[in-house]
């Protein structure tokens, strides 16, 4: 008998296809980083998603409303700007609904994640990552350019898309509130386009307004400057090593009246964090899960005992193999081994004869 709804796939053990398995992800207790500081603190580990991140939440939500507003026909293109995680999930989707996926990213934008996109079958634009956002070589303007130009053709527009606030509004937020069972007091994550942030931070609010929303910016971006002052200096842009973190420009997809403080963290401890969360908790997160984790030590005397916290861990980190976890690419940054602060390894590899 075939199998006629999502209800019946999860009674029987199967789906009708991976974008059924996008949210609920996990929520999972920090046992032993940030283990001196009060309160308990839990990672919601978004790499559970089946594109390993948390950006399959906005890919599937915001190109099915396409879809319900007859904007998206049968063989279709999709345009995006993205850092890497947005192109994964926005390529999965397109295989499964049969459309076809044009990118375009920055040249921070590490190999192996080129690799992953063409993998799954998109066309990737390489653009400039250290030019204006308005310069027609950035990658927003070149996706921009390509949709206009592309017949029967897209743009997602994540920075600047409500959809990206709604879908972790609808989705993100309800999961954190009923997996803390509305006991959560600080919720902490990176801030991009800022929709992660935005739409759980406003269920969360709903619930209980005095949870705290920290959002997590980079050295060499302009989010805090912005949010505390209304003003976009661009003395405060600079190149930068973490990917999908921060901006050198507002997005509108974040919603800075419901933050609460935002905590900028630099790229050397970042990568040190990373690190540290495989070795002392056995989850392989990516270079944001390491940001946020920063940002939460940094904030460590405002915790109290009876705290729950939550961070916002977005990927996976077999996407950075060849940059935080690279001895090479930590030496190459000047990332040196004496301040990994006790989290040298004993793994080793031999080669037998």
């Amino acid at each position: 008998m075939p199998i006629v709804s999502k209800e019946l796939n999860v009674m029987t053990g199967t789906y009708n296809n991976v974008l059924e398995l996008i949210g609920d992800s996990p929520l999972v207790r920090l046992n032993k980083v940030g283990q001196e500081i009060p309160g308990e603190v839990y990672a919601k580990l978004e790499s559970y998603n089946p594109g390993h991140s948390t950006k399959d939440r906005i890919a599937l939500h915001i190109i099915e409303e396409a879809e319900r507003q007859g904007l998206l026909k049968p063989g279709a293109t999709i345009v995006e700007t993205t850092s890497g995680n947005t192109g994964f999930s926005v390529a999965m989707v397109s295989i499964v609904k049969g459309y076809k996926c044009i990118l375009a990213v920055s040249d921070k934008t590490k190999h192996e994640k080129i690799a992953y996109l063409k993998a799954l079958g998109a066309k990737v634009f390489i653009c400039p990552a250290n030019v204006a956002a308005d310069d027609p070589r950035s990658y927003y303007e070149v996706a921009k350019r390509i949709a206009e130009e592309t017949p029967n053709s897209i743009y997602i527009n994540q920075y600047f898309n409500l959809k990206n606030i709604e879908a972790h509004y609808l989705t993100t937020g309800p999961e954190i509130w009923k997996q803390t069972e509305g006991k959560i007091t600080h919720l902490i994550a990176c801030c991009g386009t800022g929709g992660t942030l935005s739409g759980s931070a406003k269920y969360l609010k709903e619930q209980n307004p005095d949870i705290k929303i920290i959002g997590v910016d980079a050295y060499g971006s302009i989010l805090k400057k912005y949010h505390e002052t209304g003003e976009l200096d661009k003395n405060e842009i600079y190149p930068y090593r973490i990917e999908g973190l921060g901006k050198n420009l507002v997005p509108e997809a974040t919603d800075f009246g419901i933050i609460d403080h935002f905590e900028k963290v630099s790229d050397e401890e970042s990568a040190y964090r990373t690190r540290e969360i495989a070795l002392k908790e056995g989850i392989m997160g990516g270079y944001t899960c390491g940001a946020v984790v920063q940002a939460y030590r940094q904030l460590a005397n405002q915790f109290k005992e009876d705290d729950c916290v939550v961070l916002i861990f977005p990927d996976h980190g077999s996407r950075y193999i060849t940059k935080v976890f690279s001895d090479d690419w930590m030496a190459e940054q000047g990332f040196t081994n004496s301040r990994l602060n006790g989290l040298e390894s004993n793994a080793t590899i031999q080669y037998v004869k």
